[in-house]
C-alpha cells in the first residue's frame, strides 16, 4: 500500500482555528501530513520557528488525538515544491477562505505545477466558522487585550496573550 504524503505550508504565527481546521481536513486525504512552517527573512515574525513547531505539536496532540501521530512539524526555506519532493509528497494543501484566496492560490498552483508536475496542488476551503480568521487578525486583537480565544487552539491563547504584556 502506498502511503499518500501531504505538505501544508504556511507562517503559523501563531497557528489558528481556520489552519487547524484545514489540517483536519487534509487527514482524510492524505496518511502522512508535513507542516512546513515557511521561514522568509523578509519577514520579522511574532514567534520564533521553534515556538511555533511547539505550538502546532501541542494543538495537534490536545485536538486530534491518535491522528496527530500522523502529522510532522517542519520549518524550511525556498521553494515549497523543493522542499515537498525533499519530504516525499506527492499533495501540497492549500487552505481558501474567498475568492481573494482563490485567485492568489489559482496562480500559485499554476506556477507550482510547471515546476514540479508530479505535485498535485490540493485545495481546501475552511469550516464557515473560521472562514474569517486570519494571523493578522488574531495578533491585532491580541495586541490591543482582545479575546482571542474564539480564533485559536487552547495550547495557543496563553503564548499568544503572554506576547503583548508588558
Amino acid at each position: 500500500m502506498t502511503t499518500r504524503t501531504a505538505f501544508y505550508a504556511g507562517s503559523f504565527d501563531p497557528l489558528t482555528n481556520g489552519h487547524l481546521d484545514v489540517l483536519k481536513a487534509s487527514l482524510a486525504i492524505a496518511d502522512r501530513i508535513y507542516v512546513g512552517i515557511g521561514i522568509q527573512a523578509s519577514k520579522q515574525p511574532l514567534f520564533t520557528v521553534e515556538e511555533r513547531q511547539k505550538l502546532i505539536e501541542a494543538a495537534c496532540k490536545a485536538e486530534m488525538g491518535k491522528d496527530a501521530a500522523r502529522i510532522e512539524v517542519v520549518s524550511f526555506k525556498g521553494l515549497l515544491v523543493h522542499v515537498a519532493r525533499e519530504y516525499g509528497a506527492s499533495i501540497m494543501i492549500r487552505g481558501l477562505r474567498d475568492g481573494t484566496d482563490l485567485d492568489y492560490e489559482m496562480q500559485m498552483a499554476g506556477m507550482n505545477e510547471t515546476m514540479a508536475p508530479e505535485l498535485q496542488t490540493v485545495f481546501l476551503p475552511a469550516s464557515p466558522s473560521v472562514r474569517t480568521i486570519t494571523a493578522t487578525l488574531v495578533r491585532q486583537i491580541a495586541s490591543m487585550g482582545g479575546d482571542i480565544r474564539p480564533f485559536v487552539p487552547k495550547a495557543v491563547v496563553k503564548p499568544l496573550v503572554a506576547k503583548f504584556k508588558n
